[in-house]
């Protein structure tokens, strides 16, 4: 039964989500006679609780991609901060790409998961308005994606671990985003988090948008949140390309096979963290608890692998993404491996700070 401080959240309400909406202001109705007649109302409240639980089980076990991309873009979603304010402990922001400046959309520091020191990178959509527009709405510049690769070689000189947190629609693509380098900034990324010396997780929380999730997107484990997407492109965008019509955006998303459910199919996730009933915005403690315990078992399983066993298993992992079988799924697929001997690439060197 959804707890009463939690679902305050559940304020704005989605198009699906109408049944949920009247029930919801069927129970605040009672609740104001009952405080203003003196009438105990209990037990019809209760009649209506389980009628709100039935629903959302309903509509959440049943979600399309497109109610998917709707519920991983709710404004009442816990965002990079949340996380940060409820799961980390001692949090010390570091600024900076010393090259350009300080991009506000992506937020590096170090702090504490459980009794683990790590390196922190995430996308920062910002809560308010003033605070979105500060950040481009979670849309990095090449400096942000730079600040983050200057924070993690800090991370693998001194041997801690870093998670990241991906939601971001996508990186900027403002005129001076690509004269600074944007492309190249997130290459780069994607190159030199490949070889690092330390254990990498990677967790959408929201959106996974293109290169944008990229750039902060490699590492030993990938996971995503429930009802997050990640995508090559937005359901809009591809729609806009390929039909030139972004209302088509609904049989867009259908197509991009973007949620959860699809990529861990198709193995190019490893772990789907659950949401609680009606999803993370109707209970954000309950969704940061989930993500902190995946953090703390998969570092703990992460860094009891030998160094030159944890880069060669990362690039094992890279390059078999793309791989295919037509009876694909997950408990038999059977996906060649890519065989590759020492000699025949170039050994991992770590990155120099």
């Amino acid at each position: 039964m959804p707890n009463s401080k939690n679902t305050k959240n559940a304020g704005t309400y989605l198009d699906f989500e109408q049944k949920v909406a009247d029930i919801d202001r069927q129970m605040a109705e009672l609740v104001k006679l009952s405080s203003v007649k003196g009438i105990d109302y209990s037990a019809e409240i209760r009649q209506l609780q389980r009628q709100q639980v039935a629903e959302l089980k309903r509509i959440y076990s049943n979600l399309t991609a497109w109610q998917t991309v709707q519920v991983a873009r709710h404004p009442n979603r816990p965002l990079l901060t949340d996380y940060l304010d409820l799961m980390v402990d001692d949090f010390r922001e570091l600024h900076g790409d010393r090259c350009f400046g300080d991009d506000l959309a992506i937020i590096t520091g170090l702090g504490q998961i459980g009794r683990q020191k790590v390196l922190i990178v995430g996308q920062n959509k910002g809560k308010n308005t003033k605070q979105k527009i500060a950040c481009n709405f979670g849309c990095a510049h090449p400096e942000g994606y730079r600040k983050a690769m200057a924070k993690m070689k800090f991370a693998q000189k001194y041997n801690i671990p870093i998670v990241t947190f991906i939601d971001t629609p996508g990186a900027y693509p403002g005129i001076g985003a690509e004269e600074r380098g944007q492309a190249q900034a997130i290459a780069v990324n994607l190159m030199e988090m490949s070889r690092l010396t330390v254990p990498i997780i990677s967790i959408v929380i929201g959106e996974g948008g293109s290169g944008g999730a990229l750039g902060i997107g490699v590492g030993d484990r990938f996971a995503m949140l429930e009802f997050a997407y990640y995508s090559v492109i937005s359901p809009e965008g591809c729609a806009a390309i390929l039909w030139r019509d972004g209302s088509q955006a609904e049989l867009a998303a259908e197509a991009l096979k973007l949620t959860s459910k699809d990529l861990y199919k198709l193995n190019l996730i490893d772990a789907i963290i659950p949401e609680p009933l009606g999803g993370a915005h109707r209970n954000v403690h309950d969704t940061v608890y989930s993500v902190e315990r995946y953090i703390v078992k998969t570092l703990a399983e992460l860094k009891r692998t030998k160094v030159e066993n944890l880069i060669e298993n990362r690039y094992r992992k890279l390059r078999s993404i793309g791989t295919y079988s037509i009876n694909n799924n997950r408990s038999k697929a059977k996906i060649k491996s890519v065989k590759k001997t020492t000699a025949s690439r170039p050994k991992p060197v770590p990155a120099k700070v």
